[in-house]
């Protein structure tokens, strides 16, 4: 009996083994859970999405109440990125002496300076040369300067480019690169061109050799070469995009802020199309759906009463309702050649590089994101849709390049603003950061900045476990970046 109980539960186990599903974790599993860990929109749900682009001042949010992060009040931040750190190591001891190692050791220090970018630009100084101790019982680490974080930042992704420039196709890429180390190459290349960017108030700083680094990354020329090579995720039946399916929720009212919608009029600019759909007091008026004119956004630091109110009447123009119906309205796109061209563009403008024109980067890169918007359905481009003759005309008028350095950088960073709209809004708040530019509308009398009612916060808090379990380096950390208070509007190191 006891023998045939034993053969009994051993097949038992086999019957109900499930053989497409892996029992093992795998460098390739392994490779796909740290790429999306940085690729995916992390946000617990779509109105956190549609919070992103408020705090970017795209939009104002007339539901529930006043939002904070469209009313200048920022919480706490989270380390709970860092927890991917583990599985990198996993990933990386999976793939040793394999065919792919060189590959995933691209990825690994690709989505370790991506992460730590994202915190660092949040919050200031960050844990990172200890940040993965806990798995040695290490639970109290230090915090890095930011810095010694942007530092780790550049020499990672210079490492990711030597890895890649080594590498073999590999598996467990999610992305629309499909594990091809020559794309993923270029965009480590072109996000390092970002962060330096970033650090533009630092050029003079000696260690971080910001324009001798820019420069050789351009002069090495393993970059984006056109619209297609982006980094980030497609959207589908099976990954929908965050907003897709909520049209009966919160998002139905989301505005456009006239912030958005002026500088799309002044540039005669066919975007304004495809982010958002006419008034509809405009259209009961006799404008036409096609008419610039029927598209009207919302001063988002206005009293929010008002602002609903207005929304009640049909005032304003709500996001383009492709967001909320389409299960892929477009692709989730975080390092692109759009970007990158007008990154290009302004380091031309300020002497960080020789090679190149300043005028072609930004057309390029104006173009390029053009052409994002000709792969939507051109039915929810309200009969204005945007094809290559009209990309072609693009640059008359406002558009055109300008011929003073100021007026240059100011085209360049409004460019960067106008398409990140629903892709990165914390990219554009980064930006705004940096330049103050374009300028966010500002209300004393409607903010919840309560320390400063007339300011844009500048942080986020640290996570508040910190001070249950990490106090002592929190308080070193506080003491020597913010005299020792955790504060909203407390300047980081990267802005001074």
């Amino acid at each position: 009996m006891v023998l045939v109980g034993l053969f009994s539960c051993n097949k038992f186990d086999e019957i109900n083994s499930d053989p497409n599903t892996p029992t093992e974790a795998s460098a390739s599993l392994l490779c796909t859970s740290a790429i999306l860990s940085v690729a995916r929109f992390n946000g617990r749900d779509a109105k956190a999405y549609i919070t992103e682009n408020a705090l970017a001042k795209y939009v104002g949010y007339a539901n529930e109440g006043q939002l904070a992060e469209q009313y200048n009040l920022l919480g706490s931040g989270s380390f709970s990125a860092m927890t991917i750190l583990p599985d990198l190591d996993k990933m990386l001891k999976y793939a040793k002496d394999g065919p792919m190692e060189n590959a995933y050791k691209g990825v690994a220090a690709f989505v370790k300076a991506y992460m730590f970018y994202q915190l660092t630009m949040q919050m200031g100084d960050i844990p990172c040369s200890e940040a993965n101790g806990g798995v040695n019982g290490e639970f109290q680490p230090k915090y890095d300067t930011q810095k010694q974080v942007f530092i780790t930042i550049l020499d990672d992704l210079k490492a990711a480019d030597a890895f890649f420039a080594e590498g073999t196709n590999f598996s467990g890429d999610p992305t629309p690169y499909n594990g091809d180390p020559a794309k993923w190459r270029a965009a480590s290349n072109s996000f390092a061109l970002k962060v330096l960017m970033t650090l533009s108030k630092k050029v003079g700083d000696a260690d971080l050799s910001i324009k001798a680094r820019f420069k050789s990354i351009v002069d090495a020329g393993h970059l984006l070469e056109n619209t297609g090579e982006y980094f980030g995720l497609d959207y589908s039946t099976q990954n929908k995009h965050p907003l897709s399916g909520t049209n009966d929720l919160f998002t139905s009212r989301t505005i456009l802020s006239s912030l958005l919608v002026d500088n799309l009029k002044q540039l005669n600019d066919r975007r304004l199309f495809y982010y958002g759909d006419p008034a509809g007091a405009q259209i009961s008026s006799g404008q036409s759906e096609n008419n610039m004119n029927a598209y009207i956004g919302v001063d988002v630091s206005m009293d929010y009463p008002a602002m609903n109110a207005g929304h009640s009447a049909n005032k304003y123009s709500l996001i383009n309702s492709r967001y909320l119906k389409e299960e892929a309205s477009e692709p989730r796109m975080l390092i692109t050649y759009g970007e990158q061209e007008l990154i290009l563009a302004e380091a031309r403008v300020l002497g960080w590089i020789s090679s190149g024109d300043a005028k072609s980067y930004y057309e390029n890169g104006v173009k390029s994101a053009l052409e994002e918007l000709m792969n939507t359905d051109p039915s929810y481009a309200h009969g204005m849709a945007i094809n290559q003759d009209y990309i072609d005309h693009y640059f008359t008028g406002e558009a055109a390049f300008k011929t003073t350095q100021s007026e240059q950088l100011k085209q360049i960073w409004m460019q960067r603003y106008i398409r990140e709209f629903m892709k990165d809004g914390l990219s554009s708040y980064f930006e705004y950061r940096r330049n103050k530019y374009p300028v966010f509308p500002i209300n004393p009398a409607t903010s919840l900045n309560a320390n400063d009612v007339g300011a844009i916060p500048m942080r986020w808090l640290y996570p508040s476990t910190e001070t249950d379990y990490n106090r002592a380096n929190l308080i070193e950390a506080l003491d020597r970046q913010f005299d020792g208070y955790d504060e909203i509007n407390k300047i980081m190191w990267l802005l001074k």
